[in-house]
């Protein structure tokens, strides 16, 4: 995997239970919306006790040709939603999308 690694929060939204990527002020359903954290674990205390996300943690990612990727497959899927169809994920018009999972 190309680029430098950084980290970047993720969790789940209290309400809907979306997945969700901290943005440096909020939260966003869209991975490419995340930016680089420094101190997440504080920000995912803080954000889990204001009851606006909950089972946040830190990832680790990696910018790849613009567009922000999670190293790790499970974060992926994560962030690309359903993998049986494509048409159903939050990428579906994006070809390289299928790539994520593979």
């Amino acid at each position: 995997m190309s680029g430098d690694k950084f980290k970047v929060l993720t969790g789940n939204d209290l309400l809907s239970g979306d997945v969700t990527w901290w943005t440096g002020s909020t939260w966003s359903r869209h991975v490419d919306d995340a930016a680089p954290v420094e101190d997440g674990a504080a920000i995912a205390a803080s954000e889990e006790a204001a009851q606006r996300v909950v089972a946040a943690y830190v990832i680790d990612a990696v910018r790849e040709d613009g567009a922000l990727r999670p190293v790790h497959i499970k974060e992926r899927i994560r962030a690309l939603g359903p993998t049986v169809r494509l048409d159903l994920s939050l990428r579906p018009n994006d070809p390289a999308a299928a790539g994520w999972v593979a």
